[in-house]
């Protein structure tokens, strides 16, 4: 199947990878003529302009962007939709406000073109691992691009079936699902997002907690030398809070016990933020995701071992770079 992508970072030149490796063929664009020529050399058909890459898609066309949340992928929509026609498909991949695609879903319709909003995740491993991609929108487009999304995601993989769970359910046991409305698969992302958030901030109070036992205010004969490398890896065996971010610790701790590279500067991306909004709006409690997010903020005034974890499982799973280190490195440059 042919598909356009727009945004050749981290996560969107991976994934034409993936759509490449597996017979799809994918025609690219990005502002740094660099990215496109990258992944020319690797199969994909590059693209100058939004233009071109209209002229070389086929109709109906199916466009992908991978491009930050926000006015880049606002403005990425609205000159996408001058060149697309009628019947055509943009799919939203990146981490926008599912309000935001409700409005971009209805003024694509007027003029003929259907819109997807795609949660992923999958970081930067997904080209190996896979996407799971949380879908909304169209129905009709989604079905006919239904190929696209099952190759992206990861598939049945090693992953049991649930018990319990019918053969024939559907296609969530595969990585992909269909949610919904316009805005509904990007809610989901949302939402999972901040549960994330929550999760991260538990593993790491954790590891600072078994660091701090040997604290010389608490007793000699209860004070431990905990090997919290060791500790990550025992749990990684069977421990029902074994997981991919728990993978993730376990190899920033080997690589650096007292993780001497982070300062512990912890971003949030703004889905965070909007979970505790919609819970708000539902009146719906979210103690833990509140307080998950609050950290964030606090971690940019003063920085903990616990943060410096919440940190290391970042860059972990999905590349990114502390703030504090990106502002000083842009400085730099």
């Amino acid at each position: 199947m042919q598909l356009g992508m727009i945004g050749l970072g981290r996560m969107g030149a991976n994934m034409v990878r993936r759509l490449l490796k597996n017979q799809h063929e994918c025609v690219v664009f990005d502002h740094n003529p660099e990215n496109v020529a990258a992944l020319v050399k690797e199969g994909a058909i590059g693209a100058a302009s939004l233009e071109e890459m209209a002229q070389k898609l086929a109709t109906p066309r199916a466009v992908w962007l991978m491009v930050p949340s926000g006015a880049a992928t606002e403005g990425s929509v609205k000159d996408l939709s001058k060149v697309l026609s009628s019947g055509d498909t943009i799919i939203d991949g990146g981490n926008s406000f599912y309000k935001d695609d409700v409005r971009r879903a209805a003024t694509a319709k007027e003029a003929g073109i259907t819109y997807l909003d795609a949660g992923t995740s999958g970081g930067i491993w997904g080209v190996e691992r896979g996407y799971c991609l949380m879908i909304g929108g169209d129905k009709a487009a989604y079905e006919r691009l239904e190929p696209i999304f099952s190759t992206l995601a990861p598939g049945m993989g090693d992953v049991g079936r649930t018990p319990g769970r019918p053969a024939d359910k559907g296609t969530a046991e595969k990585g992909y699902l269909y949610c919904g409305l316009a805005g509904a698969g990007h809610f989901v992302k949302m939402v999972h997002n901040g549960i994330e958030y929550g999760l991260m901030q538990a593993y790491a109070e954790g590891f600072d907690i078994m660091r701090g036992v040997n604290n010389e205010d608490l007793p000699a004969n209860m004070r431990y030398d905990l090997d919290l490398p060791e500790i990550a890896e025992v749990w990684r065996r069977g421990s029902v809070v074994s997981s991919w971010l728990l993978d993730l610790s376990a190899q920033a701790l080997v690589s650096s016990p007292k993780l001497e590279g982070f300062s512990g500067y912890v971003d949030d991306s703004g889905e965070g933020r909007w979970t505790i909004e919609a819970a708000i709006a539902e009146g719906v409690p979210a103690d833990v995701l509140s307080a998950a997010l609050y950290v964030r903020f606090r971690s940019r005034q003063d920085h903990t071992f616990a943060e410096k974890m919440l940190s290391a499982m970042r860059k972990g799973f999905g590349g990114h770079v502390e703030g504090a280190l990106e502002a000083n490195t842009k400085k730099t440059s």
